[in-house]
């Protein structure tokens, strides 16, 4: 049997798991594997910073639904993956980040570029392997594809020292991973099952939540056919948005801290709350006390310690979602005509809730507003792209103005909110799926955190658009400092700000500065027909903020609706029956 080195091996175990791209930075421990990659077919890109790389992984993970690779060496380029790491982490995305690391009689002597980087990320790696032996490469990386994209998903660390790539072994291949103790439920316990069926039928003002487990599991069919069989409207996570389609009749979009009015009282208001890959995040519930008061909970998740965890449930079903749900679907009955005649009338309020209160905000043709440009963007794709955003205000007027119709094209840190991941992700997302239109909705001040990431697009020719929604503030914490600290903007004006059309023409990218809002739709039909990366700068209304609003401890029933409405404080509904 021919020997092969670790660094050999490990590039064939890569190809055996099907990878297609490999995101990430070369270094002094990692020049026996960049020997081999520039032998092998693999498409190997050179990102600009170890975070792009981590985001670019992420990126193609969460648009494809296959696992991302990234790859950096040791000392700061594994410390500089760690923020992509914890991202991919909270938001269950599969990943598997290979470091490399000092030879192994080094480590632990504090060797020049050490880190005990199994040590940094175990709080946010699903499973990491220090690996000392050649002989345990192949399984190792087996192993950890495995692990990354089984149960609920999520990112696996390689550590491998210099002197393990350099080793050389008879080589090996394994055709399944075995690993004691890790067996994922996927089958929900069908008493529970069916508990939850009979419980669905005889409610009256039931709710979907749906999270980014329905993403994940690839059960859009089956929500929708849930929800449309017994006329139940949905709900989103922001990253389980797409998971209903954005436009259908059921759809009450997303809810939560910045969630739509009608979603967040028909959530308050239910006698029954389905929630299906969702973990009841503090910026879904607010006040965990006040959340969905009235409500009997089913709960369907394949991660076991996210029931109950943080709203005690009663009806919980572990297991995959979308094989779940299949099996709920064949289960359920029709409402009788008592409960069609409750869910009539509990639409029609949620009708009345939408016409009173719906997504609004106050449009100008003298500024551009920066909703406005979202809802250009959704025009001329049709709804058909992959949106990826970075942390804040731009993230929520993407969520909430781009109806998303399909899984898979909605792409943000929701769980660590990291700003800086949009752009890297976008290049991730282009590369996963090459003839898609993609755009990262950007604040100007996440964009410039990973603004070096334009030579990798240029690089690459990726026609990757970003839109950049620039207030020159960092426009969410600025929105509380003037909600919440009578508008004592503490170090949130960028007053410093590049050029952004000509440094995108620095790297060869083309530019757009874009100041009318007459000028808004045109400059995004010309940057989707641009082959290259583009960068448009719409100078967007400084101090417009994100409505509605739920201020932090409070009910979701009680948000800040805008400056021309009243803080809502609803009283129950529970005429509705």
């Amino acid at each position: 049997m021919e020997e092969k080195t670790g660094a050999q091996i490990l590039v064939d175990s890569l190809v055996q798991e099907g990878v297609e791209v490999v995101f990430g930075y070369p270094g002094g421990v990692l020049l026996g594997i960049f020997d081999v990659l520039y032998d092998t077919d693999m498409r190997f890109v050179l990102t600009r910073h170890e975070q792009g790389a981590a985001h670019a992984a992420d990126g193609y993970a969460r648009s494809t639904g296959k696992v991302g690779v990234c790859i950096a060496t040791s000392g700061p380029g594994a410390t500089n993956l760690v923020t992509g790491i914890a991202t991919a982490y909270m938001d269950s995305v599969p990943l598997v980040a290979i470091t490399g690391q000092v030879p192994t009689e080094m480590i632990g002597g504090d060797a020049f570029q050490e880190a005990d980087i199994v040590g940094i990320t175990r709080p946010v790696t699903k499973h990491s392997y220090l690996v000392q032996d050649v002989c345990d490469l192949p399984r190792v990386v087996k192993e950890a594809f495995y692990i990354a994209s089984t149960g609920r998903p999520g990112p696996v660390l390689i550590d491998m020292p210099k002197d393990v790539a350099a080793c050389k072994t008879a080589s090996s291949k394994l055709d399944s991973a075995e690993i004691k103790g890790y067996k994922p439920t996927l089958k929900g316990n069908p008493k529970q099952i069916e508990r939850a069926a009979r419980v669905i039928e005889k409610a009256s003002r039931p709710v979907i939540y749906a999270g980014g487990g329905v993403i994940i599991s690839g059960a859009g069919e089956e929500i929708k056919k849930l929800a449309e069989s017994q006329d139940i409207p949905v709900t989103m996570t922001l990253l389980g948005l797409g998971s209903y389609p954005g436009d259908g009749p059921l759809s009450l979009g997303m809810l939560g801290m910045h969630g739509t009015y009608y979603a967040n009282m028909a959530v308050s208001e239910s006698d029954l709350l389905i929630a299906v890959g969702a973990r009841f995040d503090d910026r879904v519930t607010g006040n965990i006390e006040e959340f969905a008061p009235d409500a009997t909970v089913v709960h369907i998740d394949i991660d076991p310690s996210a029931i109950s965890k943080n709203v005690q449930v009663d009806y919980p079903i572990v297991g995959d979602v979308k094989t779940v749900l299949k099996e709920l679907n064949q289960k359920i009955n029709g409402p009788d005509q008592l409960r069609k005649r409750s869910r009539r009338n509990w639409l029609e309020q949620i009708d009345t809730w939408k016409s009173e209160h719906p997504l609004y905000y106050e449009p100008s043709d003298k500024v551009i507003k920066p909703q406005f440009v979202v809802e250009k963007i959704h025009e001329v794709t049709k709804g058909e792209a992959i949106i990826c955003t970075e942390v804040g205000q731009n993230q929520m007027w993407a969520a909430q103005f781009y109806r998303f119709q399909k899984p898979r094209r909605f792409l943000s840190s929701g769980g660590l909110g990291t700003m800086g991941y949009g752009f890297p992700a976008a290049i991730g997302a282009q590369l996963g799926n090459p003839g898609a239109l993609v755009f990262d909705v950007a604040g100007d001040g996440s964009f410039q955190m990973n603004v070096q990431e334009l030579a990798t697009a240029v690089q690459n020719a990726l026609p990757v658009n970003v839109a950049i929604l620039n207030n020159r503030f960092l426009g969410m914490v600025r929105q509380w400092q003037e909600l919440f600290y009578d508008r004592r903007y503490s170090n949130t004006c960028l007053a410093v700000e590049p050029d952004f059309k000509s440094l995108a023409e620095a790297y060869g990218a083309r530019g757009f500065l874009v100041t009318d809002p007459a000028d808004v739709e045109e400059v995004i039909k010309e940057a989707v027909n641009t082959p290259g990366p583009c960068i448009m700068d719409f100078r967007v209304d400084r101090e417009e903020n994100v409505f509605p609003m739920v201020p932090a401890g409070e009910s979701i029933r009680n948000m800040i609706l805008g400056p021309q409405k009243k803080k809502t404080k609803k009283k129950s509904l529970k005429s509705v029956k």
